[in-house]
């Protein structure tokens, strides 16, 4: 097996080190970017940031490793890096970098081992990979949007993306979207009529991430899962993170959440938003 390591993400953060760092080891705050929110994420923060329960400890020899991450330092000329790994089990390697002449900027770097023997990748898509991507840019979004602000979301996953001529995100006013640059204006026409209106942040080959502009600033990414992972279409996530809208507020954006995409699949089907 080889141990050659894979760069997942790579993101300048114009934020200082210590701030970043905070948001690596803190649950409240990790809760502000990591994942979404689904049944379990306080456990799942719980096991893969500070330990792991005794069920998922790993076993060598007649040893029991606790998978705890690792924290580590390394110092080169003006840039220090703050290493937090998981050598045992996952072999991923989150680092926060930043140099003297640059103190309130961070570059945040994950790194992984090779594709060989992983359950998580199919040959064409690696679940963990697309996780780390788009938390990384949830983070990027709570530390420069939304400091010092807790989270919402909402998200849907598995809907059918459609077939080439009549896709789920050309339905949901996303047409073209891939043709827009990063940093260009993306304005949707969802299928109630309602506009939507938001910054390109990211594009990857499976997600892309929009900066809404509304109420309040709140960041969606789309996760498109290929065909040759999900026959015969492909299939279509999304995760919208908001930030300081009280429960009235947000059951509004729910409902429209819901609606949104309820209104964009083909009559017939149905979705769980």
């Amino acid at each position: 097996m080889t141990l050659d390591r894979r760069e997942i993400v790579s993101i300048d953060i114009p934020v200082p080190m210590a701030t970043v760092w905070e948001h690596l080891r803190d649950p409240q705050l990790i809760h502000r970017w990591y994942g979404w929110d689904e049944p379990g994420l306080d456990d799942e923060i719980h096991r893969v940031f500070l330990d792991r329960s005794i069920e998922e400890h790993v076993f060598e020899g007649d040893k029991v490793v606790h998978e705890r991450p690792t924290e580590g330092r390394r110092i080169e000329g003006d840039t220090t890096t703050r290493l937090l790994s998981w050598p045992h089990h996952k072999g991923d390697v989150v680092a926060v970098r930043s140099t003297v002449h640059e103190p309130g900027h961070s570059h945040f770097i994950v790194t992984r081992p090779s594709h060989d023997g992983r359950s998580t990748y199919d040959g064409v898509r690696d679940e963990v990979d697309e996780h780390w991507i788009a938390s990384a840019q949830q983070l990027k979004f709570a530390l420069t949007v939304q400091p010092g602000q807790d989270r919402r979301t909402l998200s849907v996953f598995g809907l059918d993306a459609g077939d080439r001529h009549d896709r789920l995100l050309d339905r949901a006013g996303l047409r073209g979207i891939r043709g827009v640059p990063i940093g260009g204006h993306v304005q949707a026409r969802r299928p109630d009529g309602t506009l939507l209106g938001g910054t390109l942040v990211y594009k990857e080959e499976q997600q892309f991430g929009i900066a809404l502009h509304g109420i309040t600033e709140s960041f969606l990414v789309i996760f498109e899962t290929p065909v040759a992972s999900r026959p015969p279409h492909g299939t279509i996530g999304a995760v919208l993170s908001t930030y300081g809208l009280d429960d009235p507020t947000f059951e509004q954006v729910r409902e429209r959440w819901s609606g949104w995409w309820r209104g964009a699949l083909p009559s017939g089907q149905a979705a769980a938003v």
